[in-house]
């Protein structure tokens, strides 16, 4: 089944519960998702009041239109979705009491095989987000030179066998599906890492989808402009899934002029929400809050 014409769209959000808590939801307020995916985070939110409004962002329009049907109750007057990167929204007036982004690769995502995000099936390379995207994963393994994939790998990645699999990959190209290029990145790195507990290919596969959707140039544009978007007093809440997300909301919360930090430390789901959602294990929760009167 496509995804186009797959209407399921199940997606369990992490750390709901700290989100809700964290945001100090006001009961007449606006809220403004940045990240949709299912719409947990926001059927959440528009659940504490029946006067609370929220915006909901994705670049995926399958998402969109999955959640959009999900949440029809809500909208027009409660919910309304722009489809999109975040990076490039822009508010028509209204600031927003709230701002919530959860920067995980959503389960569906992960678990449609042509969506090509996965190696644990075969599939095309593909890895976009928003499927209008001209640029693929294949594009960038089949095309760019050896020098630039080992810099991909590594800066995204954080790879130590970079240029190795980037050698390798240049002498076996072009590649076609997921499982090929796992195949050969495991080829490529030494007996002891292959067989470890993370799959040799995870680190690169995950620095692709990063290239693929430019995601982390569009975080660090995120956080100059989103402060700007919340009323005073309101509060930002970011997810981030690996070390370099998390060190951009960190430092994007710190350095910012009008934020002030909440969370000095990350949040961590708790073991009852680890435990019935082993892929919330990663995520980490940071908040701040606009200063200002």
């Amino acid at each position: 089944m496509s995804e186009e014409s797959n209407p399921s769209f199940h997606h369990l959000s992490v750390l709901s519960r700290e989100i809700v808590a964290g945001l100090n939801i006001v009961p007449q307020g606006h809220y403004l998702d940045l990240t949709a995916g299912g719409g947990g985070h926001s059927e959440l939110i528009l659940n504490y009041s029946p006067k609370v409004r929220v915006t909901a962002i994705d670049r995926d329009p399958v998402a969109i239109a999955a959640t959009s049907a999900r949440l029809a109750a809500y909208m027009p007057h409660r919910l309304q979705f722009w489809q999109g990167n975040f990076a490039d929204y822009e508010p028509e007036e209204s600031l927003f009491e709230g701002i919530i982004a959860d920067l995980g690769v959503s389960s569906p995502q992960l678990d449609t095989a042509e969506r090509g995000f996965s190696f644990r099936q075969a599939a095309p390379l593909d890895m976009r987000m928003d499927s209008n995207q001209s640029l693929t994963a294949a594009d960038i393994i089949n095309y760019e030179q050896e020098v630039t994939l080992a810099e991909i790998f590594y800066k995204y990645g954080e790879e130590r066998f970079s240029r190795r699999i980037a050698k390798n990959i240049v002498q076996k190209r072009p590649f076609q599906t997921t499982t090929d290029l796992a195949e050969v990145i495991a080829r490529s790195v030494p007996p002891k890492y292959r067989y470890g507990k993370i799959n040799p290919a995870t680190r690169v596969f995950q620095a692709l989808r990063i290239a693929v959707n430019q995601e982390l140039e569009s975080l660090e544009t995120l956080l100059v402009k989103a402060p700007l978007w919340l009323k005073p007093g309101g509060i930002i809440g970011i997810i981030s899934f690996h070390s370099l997300e998390d060190r951009i909301v960190k430092h994007g919360f710190r350095n910012h002029e009008l934020l002030e930090v909440i969370t000095k430390k990350p949040i961590y789901p708790q073991e009852d929400e680890q435990r019935a959602n082993p892929r919330s294990r990663s995520a980490k929760l940071r908040f701040a809050k606009k200063i200002g009167s």
